[in-house]
């Protein structure tokens, strides 16, 4: 236990540190290597895993390959545009709609997808709106906490989801059946939450006519006129896959792919530098970091974590409910929730509890916004903010995380009672 904990514990630290330009996917490999001469893990680990998380990674890249080439032709601006001008120029107007935007993209291109696409168009529209910097991190935080807490309602809008859904066997149907609630009542929460937060720091009024018509910024109109018909047509397919069993990644890959291939034969997109730009590293990441988390379960971790599970489960609901969720989202904060994620589902699959297999999901989506390094997608967001010359320090990212998560975890989990 000691030796795999050590293991993790220095890949993660050089995960979030990413020293010298140390990609994660790289680190995530060596602290696997490592893994497997040491001993923590064997070769029939490494299959177990990888079969736990290709289709979660596959459809990821998809989905990001997808929300590239809509940024390509101009579909993120447009709506930030739209969004804004909906607004009259009312700041607390503009904040409410910024945030149901976030909560959008999150929902149907991923939290990692709104993080990487969304928050730079933001950022720039905020700048243009002349907007003074206290303002913009406000905007930025709100925006940064509702990627992951939207991003509850399809299999698909979270690594986490996808990974869950595959190991319980949840159809996507049944998942959202079970979700659109909490999805619903997460998104309404936190806008609520955040707004009593940061109300502050809202202007009353916003200059909207320094922002161009919505239009200007489409490289084709009939792209992305069609683009919503083929987003209508996809989520159909994950239905249609639902029924004969089919894994997410088909559609969501298969469907980044179509919709890349559309947008170079219309001469709107560069395939070459989207498939650059997609994040490949996740995919090394994605199973280099859950083979070193294996090694935690093969050392007992995941026993212990199961005893703890049980004796929730044999009290109450509410007790099962929101011990499971506040678990999961203190682990997620503090050892990031794609470990955790894994670590929970197999102390879970023993016990037979529905409702503590979606706190778990509402744990490992809410809970790492109370540190800067419990999601890939809020390492990712830092990242981009940080190239963009925005800096948001460990304490003050951390406050205000710790401020909010709480309450809005806890209301969204008693929805699932």
């Amino acid at each position: 236990m000691i030796l795999a904990s050590f293991i993790f514990l220095v890949t993660l630290l050089f995960v979030i540190w990413q020293p010298k330009g140390l990609q994660i996917g790289t680190t995530a490999v060596i602290g696997a290597i490592i893994s497997l001469l040491v001993g923590t893990v064997s070769m029939s680990d490494v299959v177990i895993v990888t079969d736990i998380v290709w289709d979660a990674t596959l459809a990821f890249i998809g989905i990001i390959i997808l929300s590239l080439v809509l940024d390509e032709i101009g579909f993120f601006e447009w709506c930030a545009i739209k969004m804004a001008k909906l607004s009259k120029g009312n700041g607390h107007l503009m904040f409410v709609y910024a945030l149901l935007l976030g909560s959008f993209v999150a929902a149907l291109f991923a939290n990692d997808g709104a993080a990487l696409i969304l928050t730079p168009i933001l950022l720039a529209k905020m700048r243009i709106l002349q907007l003074n910097l206290k303002t913009i991190i406000a905007f930025l935080l709100a925006g940064g906490f509702i990627s992951d807490s939207a991003s509850l309602p399809f299999v698909f809008s979270n690594l986490t989801n996808i990974v869950t859904a595959n190991y319980f066997d949840i159809g996507f149907m049944e998942y959202l059946s079970n979700m659109i609630v909490p999805y619903i009542v997460s998104t309404i929460v936190s806008i609520i939450v955040l707004w009593l937060l940061l109300r502050k720091d809202i202007p009353q009024h916003v200059d909207i006519e320094l922002l161009k018509n919505p239009d200007e910024v489409l490289k084709s109109k009939t792209l992305f006129q069609f683009s919503w018909i083929f987003l209508a047509f996809l989520l159909v397919g994950y239905f249609v896959g639902d029924i004969y069993g089919l894994p997410v990644s088909v559609f969501a890959l298969g469907g980044g792919l179509l919709f890349l291939l559309i947008a170079t034969v219309m001469k709107t997109a560069h395939p070459k530098q989207i498939i650059k730009n997609a994040p490949w590293q996740v995919v090394w990441f994605s199973i280099g970091l859950y083979i070193v988390v294996y090694g935690l379960k093969n050392a007992g971790l995941t026993d212990y974590l199961e005893t703890v599970l049980i004796s929730l489960a044999e009290k109450s609901d509410f007790i099962a409910v929101v011990g499971t969720g506040f678990i999961a989202a203190f682990l997620s904060a503090f050892m990031n929730n794609m470990p955790t994620i894994m670590i929970m589902d197999i102390s879970l699959a023993n016990i037979g509890n529905e409702a503590m297999i979606y706190a778990n999901i509402v744990g490992c989506n809410l809970g790492p916004k109370m540190t800067p390094f419990g999601s890939l997608a809020t390492l990712l967001w830092l990242h981009v903010l940080s190239q963009k010359g925005v800096k948001i320090s460990f304490g003050q990212y951390s406050k205000f995380g710790m401020i909010v998560t709480p309450p809005v975890l806890f209301i969204v989990l008693l929805t699932l009672i």
